[in-house]
């Protein structure tokens, strides 16, 4: 009985896929026959629906952005942010990138390398790789270190940040700020600032004054 259904089903799709395959082949006719026949109005059609395809990805940026700057108003507390899980606080930090005018921004979840857990690229400044730490405790001389590896191998090149809700031990500023690779930390007071937009990742080497004037 399931085998009589199985066979009965798959000649169902077979004749739809055949339907489908017949229906193109006559469009396909029909608009070739259209354009031959009609050539100034084809041409017309053609713009009328470039400018409609153009408009419609206008819109869709636009709404994009739009849900963009309402998600970031409504999470720029960091008594929210505190309530967020790992995952959520990363897309939040992505969020704020991509916000910040920063490209290709991806993040990369649970399969991260060297614990980075969003990449990105920022126009004129290059690769930056970043590591979100959602912690209510402080961040430790370890973590940094680790961090400090990955760029040093898997993400050599990149320009890192270490994005906290908490704070980094003092031992821990000493390791970012005595590293060869650029290192951007980004802690608590500095997240607050961040998130209200009040300040920007970009240019690295403003941003790093900053942390720097921080951990003295």
């Amino acid at each position: 009985m399931a085998r009589g259904s199985r066979r009965r089903s798959g000649k169902r799709r077979s004749h739809k896929r055949q339907w489908a395959v017949t229906a193109v082949c006559v469009l396909s006719v029909a608009v070739v026959w259209f354009i031959g026949k009609y050539p100034g109005w084809a041409v017309g059609i053609a713009c009328l629906l470039a400018m409609m395809f153009t408009g419609g990805l206008i819109i869709r940026h636009r709404a994009i952005q739009a849900e963009r700057r309402r998600f970031l108003a409504a999470n720029v507390e960091l008594e929210k942010v505190d309530r967020m899980s790992g995952a959520a606080f990363e897309h939040l930090v992505a969020e704020r990138m991509i916000a910040d005018g920063f490209r290709q921004v991806r993040e990369r979840g649970r399969t991260g390398d060297g614990g980075v857990d969003i990449t990105a690229l920022a126009p004129g400044h290059g690769r930056y790789a970043v590591q979100c730490k959602r912690y209510s405790k402080t961040v430790g001389a370890p973590e940094v270190r680790n961090f400090l590896g990955a760029l040093a191998n898997t993400f050599a090149g990149h320009t890192g940040v270490l994005v906290t809700s908490g704070h980094l031990t003092k031992q821990a500023r000493l390791e970012a700020l005595g590293a060869r690779q650029p290192l951007i930390l980004v802690e608590r007071d500095r997240l607050a600032d961040w998130l209200l937009g009040t300040v920007s990742l970009l240019p690295a080497s403003s941003a790093r004054i900053l942390a720097e004037d921080e951990a003295v």
